[in-house]
């Protein structure tokens, strides 16, 4: 299992960015405070908010909060926390999890493709064991291909989306190259927890490129063991260099899907293949 971002690190940084911010809105504007953060923390305090408020609104709205100056549904009720209890709760309840996606996504790329590209008969072995251990037990899969024709695969299970991801490295002699750039990585929070991560890269055997590929995997925090995390979805798409026109070259591996776009695909919905 994945192990997550350390809390104490976190914590010091945390410590440090609330040092340096000299308001509540200099805190609240940097790049990685995400607005979804920031609406989840307000719908959970009960503070009305429209679904579409943009970032800065929402910052408007914490600050009158925390001010007094906005009645909640748990105020009307006679709850009422004070509010700099509420702000404090606010870092430390996301400090683990969601106060930056971001490095959570790009830390769990890089431990999945180090260990599956380590199943290649030729990989720099690995200590970690490979296998279902890492995947919810009712964790799904779906594998679109597009390389001489276009096919799609579905499995069910941590036992049989372990063993398909195994056999394109160990019997297949793939090795996926992720790009964990800026375009070639993107992470968000659902309503309900689940981590999603987007990345792009390009997909080789021995020295040739054979085309790229976009993955999208749904993260679920384990109940049992602190600090870990368990695969619940995979979504992967292959395209091939053999399918492009003659003279066409293929694009740098990039995510293009917008945020409410992942959401769908927790939500079951078919997402397009940009590829």
């Amino acid at each position: 299992m994945f192990p997550s971002l350390c809390i104490s690190l976190l914590a010091e940084a945390i410590d440090a960015i609330l040092v340096y911010s000299q308001n509540v809105e200099e805190l609240l504007k940097r790049r990685k405070v995400y607005r979804e953060i920031i609406f989840k923390y307000l719908a959970a305090q009960g503070v009305p908010v429209p679904p579409s408020s943009e970032k800065h609104l929402l910052i408007d709205r914490v600050k009158q909060y925390w001010s007094g100056q906005l009645t909640t549904h748990a105020s009307e009720s006679g709850e009422r926390k004070p509010h700099t209890e509420v702000s404090a709760a606010f870092w430390k309840e996301r400090a683990r999890v969601v106060y930056d996606i971001r490095d959570l996504g790009e830390e769990f790329c890089q431990w999945f493709f180090k260990l599956l590209n380590s199943q290649h008969p030729l990989g720099v072995k690995s200590e970690e064991r490979w296998g279902p251990q890492h995947f919810w037990e009712d964790a799904k899969m779906k594998f679109c291909y597009n390389t001489l024709e276009k096919n799609m695969e579905e499995y069910v299970g941590a036992e049989m989306v372990s063993l398909r991801l195994l056999s394109l490295v160990k019997e297949e002699y793939l090795l996926f190259n992720p790009n964990l750039n800026a375009n070639g990585l993107k992470c968000v929070m659902s309503p309900h927890g689940l981590v999603l991560v987007a990345v792009a890269g390009t997909l080789h055997r021995d020295n040739t490129c054979l085309g790229i590929f976009e993955q999208v995997f749904g993260l679920i925090s384990c109940p049992v063991r602190e600090n870990t995390w368990k695969i619940k979805l995979v979504n992967l798409k292959v395209v091939g260099q053999n399918v492009l026109e003659p003279g066409m070259q293929m694009e740098k591996p990039s995510i293009k899907y917008e945020s409410y776009q992942l959401q769908e695909l927790y939500d079951g919905k078919e997402l397009s293949v940009r590829l």
